[in-house]
């Protein structure tokens, strides 16, 4: 469902209430919620009644690394008081947005750099919550979701407001964002496949004719299409394993596939849709088509939920750990030939 939504666009998941961030806060208050959470926020949210904003990106650090997280939450009697600035928060730009998951210090000593953050509910319009402005994305204002920078001034929520426990706010982040990742993929998938059917139709214009040859006729052209072809499927499995990983072992048992998946799957959707752009001429760039706007998407995506460096960096080293048992079981493997070879009185051939 969610690549074809993704054909589709965005109307597709507004119309069926899974839009980004809302459907990954539903699942912090279905998984993480207490049962007053859940009927004030979730309910409603689930319903259409309400929308939300997930924010944790903050302007004036490298967020790509969470630990880095400023913003202040500590406690004071039966309240929780809440000082930071926060852009990019997406969701904050809809006129709909009801509720904040907010992310940021609240055990800055912890001895684990993992265990220091929490994430507290914030309502819109709780006193201290300032909305400085929407960012543009390539141009887009990214209606009606938004992505806002945000002061939080001494808002003050109940004690009662934190998501899951104090300082659980990695736990929490980590299974809202792999189900996310892996639906931006699904997605992405989608757009694809949308920019190759549009591609399809513009190779084969008979009114288009450079040269005297429709485009597909040209051999760059048939190439990739190819290429193109050939993308969407791999990309195709590599997610379909991802979320049978998910299923299997939940997001935290499937954290190398969904970061190999969010990392290859924008990307090579990115490409696909670039294909198309070029093969439309001037038309691809413009309001005439949806490959612009497919475009500025996707290449944002290469920054949401973690840079693509992030997440390479992350699969690197979790393929370096391998690397000593690799080293010793080609050890073993060339000392057994030796032996192999000696027991049959012969010499290897080099």
């Amino acid at each position: 469902m969610a690549e074809i939504m993704g054909r589709v666009g965005q109307l597709a998941s507004e119309s069926m209430n899974c839009s980004a961030p809302d459907t990954g806060n539903m699942e912090v208050f279905a998984r993480y919620g207490t049962p007053e959470q859940k009927k004030k926020w979730l309910v409603p949210l689930m319903n259409g009644e309400i929308r939300s904003a997930f924010s944790m990106t903050e302007r004036f650090v490298a967020s790509s690394d969470a630990t880095n997280i400023r913003t202040s939450i500590r406690r004071e009697g039966d309240e929780i008081v809440i000082n930071g600035h926060k852009w990019w928060i997406s969701g904050a730009g809809d006129p709909r947005c009801r509720v904040h998951l907010v992310m940021g210090k609240s055990d800055p000593n912890n001895s684990s750099t993992y265990q220091q953050q929490s994430i507290v509910i914030v309502p819109a319009d709780a006193p201290g919550v300032r909305v400085i402005r929407p960012m543009q994305v390539f141009g887009y204002d990214d209606a009606p979701e938004g992505h806002c920078e945000i002061i939080y001034e001494n808002v003050r929520v109940p004690a009662s407001n934190i998501i899951a426990g104090w300082g659980r706010g990695f736990e929490v982040i980590q299974g809202r964002l792999g189900p996310g990742r892996i639906h931006h993929c699904m997605r992405s998938i989608g757009i694809a496949q949308r920019a190759l059917d549009l591609m399809l139709e513009r190779v084969t214009d008979e009114r288009k004719k450079p040269f005297g040859k429709v485009l597909a006729e040209h051999g760059t052209v048939i190439e990739n299409i190819a290429k193109s072809r050939a993308e969407i499927e791999s990309a195709r499995l590599l997610v379909l394993s991802a979320a049978h990983q998910i299923d299997q072992f939940k997001a935290k048992g499937a954290l190398k596939e969904i970061g190999i998946a969010k990392f290859v799957v924008p990307g090579m959707a990115l490409q696909v849709v670039d294909r198309a752009m070029q093969v439309h001429g001037a038309e691809g760039i413009c309001q005439d088509t949806p490959l612009a706007k497919f475009w500025a998407g996707l290449r944002t995506l290469r920054y949401a939920d973690g840079p693509d460096e992030v997440h390479m960096q992350q699969i690197g080293q979790r393929e370096l750990k391998r690397a000593p048992r690799v080293r010793e079981l080609s050890a073993a493997a060339q000392r057994k030939e030796e032996q192999l070879w000696k027991a049959a009185g012969l010499k290897p051939k080099l």
